[in-house]
């Protein structure tokens, strides 16, 4: 039996947002071992931790997202720094690997972590982690997020009662700030273009970046059902900012001129340096309308090999040229069933994009040839443990 302790940090939400918590939790979900959750939030490392024995820990996202504040997340890292002398394996779930990437390359160092599970292509490992010796510390590529099996049971379960896709066009987004590079705005210009140019159409378009609009909990799933097509972009960003400091300068530069164009902000605040960084990925909303059957129209991109242009989804072309043609295939509705029918049996009936084989890939990785340190199951330790899962759930 193998003893894994989760950290992570988690402060002033509650209940967690679904997409968090099934990330957080699969691997209690979704393995045969002692899983063990430290909120670093709401507590410090218990003393006792040091008579427990542990075989692996996992340093997660939701952890590491905490450097979106740097301050912040140094005073986080001078908290967990016990853990530093932890004898186990150690990995580390980054996400938004565009942004405070040294922090990410300091901790990986001082924290002593041997392997990484990056949603980062591999060709841009060398530009987020330059400081990282990747001899010593193994990197995995992973999804941002998968599917779980609740959530592909309760889409059953609705899609059952949903007879009518009454919505031909959907789609819900936030507006990407700038400092993301022209990618990260991709989002905003889409929703544009489809609410500009189907006004006339006769079609069914239900297009929002506004935040007020936002589908929260099984009401997305609800709208994904009630939508033939929805349109979309990989997530990521195109533009690293390597210690914050673009972030900082872009936002500066905005309050000041409310109405500067990205051109303008980019002459001002990164120039020539949009497009130095290809960090493009599949996100889970992908996921889940290959799951509802909606037919997908994306800019097109890699999607982590996952969906392929014209087989699994309709793809506009980054500089929107084949608009007219994604339009009239959309009218005619001839292709959507054969399209949602492959990406359905790629995505879900293959389970490669479940959060069962995102645990087994890790466990796999980790796990190869190691040994369980804890072998005793003596009352003290098995008190210790159900404490710890105890006081997580009371953190």
């Amino acid at each position: 039996m193998f003893n894994i302790l989760v950290v992570y940090y988690s402060k002033g939400e509650y209940p967690l947002r679904k997409t968090i918590k099934d990330h957080l939790y699969c691997f209690q979900r979704y393995s045969e071992y002692r899983c063990i959750y430290l909120n670093l939030a709401v507590r410090g490392i218990p003393t006792y931790l040091k008579n427990l024995k542990f075989d692996l820990v996992i340093f997660h996202t939701i952890f590491l997202a905490t450097r979106w504040h740097r301050p912040e997340f140094h005073r986080l890292l001078r908290k967990a720094s016990p853990l530093k002398d932890i004898d186990a394996i150690k990995i580390a779930l980054p996400q938004d690997e565009f942004l405070n990437t040294d922090l990410l390359g300091d901790f990986i160092n001082e924290f002593q972590m041997n392997y990484v599970f990056s949603v980062a292509p591999e060709s841009e490992w060398e530009k987020i982690y330059p400081t990282v010796d990747r001899k010593r510390v193994r990197f995995v590529n992973v999804l941002t997020g998968y599917l779980d099996e609740y959530t592909l049971n309760k889409i059953s379960r609705m899609a059952a009662t949903i007879k009518e896709r009454p919505i031909d066009i959907g789609y819900r987004a936030w507006r990407g700030a700038a400092w993301l590079g022209r990618h990260g705005i991709l989002k905003a210009e889409i929703a544009d273009l489809f609410q500009e140019r189907t006004a006339d159409s006769g079609l069914v378009v239900d297009v929002s970046t506004r935040a007020e609009d936002t589908f929260l909990g099984d009401s997305w799933y609800d709208f994904l059902l009630r939508c033939k097509y929805m349109i979309g972009v990989e997530g990521g960003a195109s533009l690293l900012d390597w210690d914050g400091t673009i972030r900082q300068k872009t936002d500066a530069f905005v309050k000041a001129y409310p109405d500067a164009s990205f051109t303008e902000i980019e002459a001002n605040c990164f120039p020539n340096l949009d497009g130095s960084l290809e960090l493009f990925a599949i996100s889970p909303r992908h996921l889940e309308a290959c799951a509802t059957r909606t037919c997908q129209v994306l800019v097109e991109g890699a999607y982590n090999g996952i969906l392929v242009s014209g087989q699994h989804y309709i793809p506009l072309k980054r500089d929107f040229s084949n608009f007219e043609q994604v339009l009239d295939l959309i009218k005619r509705d001839s292709v959507r069933e054969e399209i949602t029918e492959r990406a359905y049996r790629v995505v879900v009936e293959s389970e490669r994009c479940t959060y069962r084989s995102f645990v087994d890939l890790v466990f796999r990785q980790v796990f190869a040839a190691a040994k369980p340190q804890s072998v005793r199951e003596e009352l003290v330790e098995r008190l210790f443990f159900v404490w710890l899962r105890a006081a997580d759930r009371l953190s």
